[in-house]
């Protein structure tokens, strides 16, 4: 299956997007992207701009996935080989303005019509598919319908008078955290700390990955990109939710990577 996208039509923008974009703030992208995404580009840590500047020299066109391979990893398995030329699609779109088609089908499989799971980076070639979540100063996002007591599995069970609702990362068809993960029992009424909310952002991402390698027929990596100074923070969440991933090959294909060591692969 070919890699379908959505074609837009924008002239280059003419105005500075960002002090903090470093480089390309001429590329269509930045004519088409949310408010979200543009108004951190301004924030002092933004992870935003560190996506752009430290990716976007080192994909123009593409990314070469074997010098990325050989980063010594923070976690993860640390010789893997792999050769591929992968496009890059930052938060969904090309540098070219143009939406990952594919993206909204996995969107829709996964989330329904809840809020949709954004993920920082995705990178295609003809036999893989890289999922990426970033972070600079930030931790990984945890469930806030659990953190604002409004999980429908905890606070409103199915069984509970007037409840109308269920999670659909426990329920829905193509949107199972444990068809992937090792989860264990299904919430219960007044539990602490279930793991779907540890691993909320981290659940989201895979599934998105799994629906999107499924959809083109691709092998998935998932990575994590960070600072070896806020590693010590993720280390632990990072390691138990990639301990329970079901599948061997994408087990062995998680992998930790800072940022530190993204700038030793050569600029294109």
């Amino acid at each position: 299956m070919g890699v379908a996208r959505h074609r837009v039509v924008r002239q280059k923008t003419k105005k500075p997007v960002s002090h903090r974009i470093l480089v390309g703030e001429e590329e269509a992208i930045f004519g088409v992207l949310p408010q979200n995404l543009l108004g951190n580009l301004f924030k002092p840590a933004s992870e935003t701009a560190i996506v752009w500047n430290l990716i976007y020299p080192r994909a123009r066109p593409t990314l070469s996935l074997a010098p990325w391979m050989a980063i010594p990893p923070l976690a993860g398995t640390p010789s893997l080989r792999d050769e591929d030329e992968l496009t890059p699609f930052f938060w969904g779109h090309g540098v070219d303005g143009e939406r990952l088609q594919v993206l909204e089908e996995a969107l829709r499989r996964v989330d329904g019509d809840e809020a949709r799971t954004e993920v920082d980076m995705i990178l295609l070639g003809s036999r893989n598919v890289v999922v990426i979540e970033a972070k600079n100063l930030a931790s990984l996002g945890r469930c806030t319908r659990y953190q604002h007591g409004r999980c429908p599995e905890i606070h409103f069970p199915p069984f509970a008078p007037g409840a109308v609702a269920f999670c659909r990362y426990w329920e829905g068809r193509t949107s199972r955290f444990t068809e992937h993960l090792e989860f264990g029992s299904r919430p219960t009424p007044n539990q602490v700390g279930p793991l779907c909310n540890r691993h909320y952002q981290l659940g989201r991402v895979l599934l998105v990955g799994t629906a999107i390698a499924r959809l083109l027929d691709k092998q998935l990596h998932l990575w994590l990109l960070t600072s070896r100074k806020r590693w010590p923070t993720l280390k632990r969440d990072w390691e138990d939710f990639t301990g329970r991933i079901r599948d061997d090959g994408l087990w062995r294909r998680s992998r930790a990577l800072a940022w530190e060591e993204v700038v030793t692969v050569p600029v294109r």
